[in-house]
């Protein structure tokens, strides 16, 4: 009751102070020492839940209550400073280290920062992690703003390396700065921050025991229903998908894929408590799978996910992160498209992401199927994630924009590859015709001699053969054969007919 009781005089308390704010004639500048009573009342009870660690209040408020602040006092100007804020709640040093990283996320998302301000955002992480890594912090925190201090810190690292590499528009005094803080947003430093909270945080060994049934994580979402922090614990878990996105911008799909091996994508887990999380656990598991050849994988990843937004889409439309899920869900779309066009497993697409997908792309995946390098082009460069360079420029050469590197590198790798898939095209063709056909006789049917063909063949079998990340090799053929007494003998993939939907669709009518 004590808990309800504060809801309501927050609430009351904070559309008082919002109608205050608005009697009150709006200065033209920006003060970042006044406070507005409608600030002054969210950190006091923010304050005060945090304390009293109720999760739900902190819920309410960093998801409700901060938007509306945001929208309607501070839509295009820096929330007041912390040392404004700070005597309203006892000068306490991690509150404000929690303040000014909501200060930094809001300043991103609203505003451009300034290279000071992104050399201060970097201060604070650091500080804020040392001492959740070091300190004995007692607190419990939503599983959201938790996934948000670790998506934010990654957003910014991947902000300043594109930053940093577009120098023909700096100033001579921001190249100094450049020069002298080439610690900052460092990527061994970040790559170290996530380490250490999954190392410190044992969450990998967490995941092990609840696997055992001796321990429960999942089933509680990570919180501490006992009188303890989760704080530790589910930043950990998150950095492990953290260290996934960052390894996969820097183009390393494999050590990406052998982090998140602690975490089964193909079972429920604390990265479904968040949608964010969520979302960007699948759309970067299934790129690397897509880049390193296993599109099974990436298909099957991306119509699990796909699938779930199409059923929850609705209940997310009020949501902050809304306009992000769209974007995702259309990249992801984009990629199912070019995996289906590499390796026509449409069986493993369900019938509601394959009618979107058709909708959506139907034309576009005609054309890749007939090769049309063009359109791979098009459809990875909107999906693909934006490729960091992590090393700094030489800031002595003339000064040229160097952000575009990577991407370039990474589409240059991709379309070399779509160019040796489309060789094996005729030969697929010719496969699905015949349960079996002698090498002589296919050979003539491609125009091509005997030893020809069976490199191309082996090719094949190379090209639709992948190595999983338990080191076993997995197939991605539609079509497989194998070669005795020189006649190839084709074994085709039977497709399961599914029941389910057809019944489903009918009793809806």
């Amino acid at each position: 009751m004590a808990y309800e009781s504060y809801s309501r005089d927050y609430d009351d308390a904070l559309d008082d102070g919002l109608d205050r704010q608005q009697q009150q004639q709006q200065e033209p500048s920006y003060d970042p020492s006044f406070v507005p009573d409608a600030v002054k009342t969210f950190v006091v009870f923010l304050y005060r839940h945090i304390r009293e660690k109720n999760v739900y209040e902190i819920h309410q408020m960093y998801e409700g209550s901060f938007q509306k602040l945001s929208e309607r006092m501070f839509k295009e100007s820096p929330w007041p400073s912390v040392e404004a804020i700070a005597p309203y709640v006892d000068n306490d040093h991690v509150f404000c280290l929690l303040y000014k990283e909501m200060w930094y996320r809001h300043l991103y998302a609203r505003l451009q920062p300034t290279l000071k301000q992104r050399f201060e955002s970097w201060d604070n992480y650091c500080s804020l992690f040392q001492v959740i890594l070091h300190g004995v912090v007692n607190m419990q925190l939503p599983n959201q703003w938790l996934w948000d201090m670790i998506d934010e810190f990654i957003y910014q690292f991947q902000s300043f390396c594109q930053y940093r590499a577009k120098l023909r528009t700096k100033t001579d005094q921001e190249l100094s700065l450049l020069r002298q803080y080439d610690e900052v947003w460092n990527v061994y430093g970040v790559l170290n921050y996530l380490q250490a909270l999954v190392e410190k945080s044992m969450i990998i060994q967490i995941l092990e025991e609840e696997k055992d049934g001796s321990l429960t994580f999942t089933a509680t979402d990570g919180y501490d229903y006992n009188g303890g922090s989760n704080v530790l614990k589910v930043l950990g878990y998150f950095s492990i998908v953290g260290l996934l996105r960052v390894h996969c911008l820097l183009g390393d799909y494999y050590s990406g894929l052998k982090c998140l091996a602690p975490i089964d994508v193909n079972q429920p887990g604390v990265y479904n408590s968040v949608i964010g999380s969520h979302i960007t656990t699948i759309y970067y598991y299934g790129f690397a799978n897509l880049m390193l050849r296993r599109y099974v994988e990436a298909i099957k990843a991306f119509n699990q996910v796909l699938l779930y937004i199409i059923k929850t889409k609705q209940f997310h439309q009020k949501s902050p992160q809304f306009d992000q899920i769209l974007k995702k869900n259309e990249q992801m779309y984009a990629l199912l498209a070019i995996c289906l066009s590499l390796c026509p497993q449409v069986k493993l697409v369900e019938e509601n992401v394959n009618n979107q997908l058709r909708e959506k792309y139907g034309e576009k995946m005609i054309r890749m199927q007939r090769s049309d390098e063009t359109m791979y082009d098009e459809l990875f460069s909107y999906a693909c994630p934006k490729f960091i360079t992590p090393a700094a420029p030489s800031y002595e050469e003339p000064l040229v924009n160097y952000n575009q590197d990577a991407y370039r590198l990474q589409l240059k790798l991709f379309l070399s590859e779509v160019r040796q898939q489309q060789l094996l095209s005729g030969v697929r063709s010719f496969l699905k015709l015949y349960t079996s056909i002698s090498i002589e006789k296919l050979a003539n049917f491609m125009d091509v001699d005997e030893s020809t063909l069976r490199a191309t063949l082996m090719t094949y079998k190379h090209k639709t053969h992948a190595i999983d990340h338990d080191g076993k090799i997995m197939t991605n053929a539609d079509v497989d054969f194998y070669i005795v007494e020189d006649v190839v003998h084709i074994i085709e993939s039977k497709s399961t007919k599914r029941y389910a939907d057809h019944f489903m669709r009918h009793i809806i009518k």
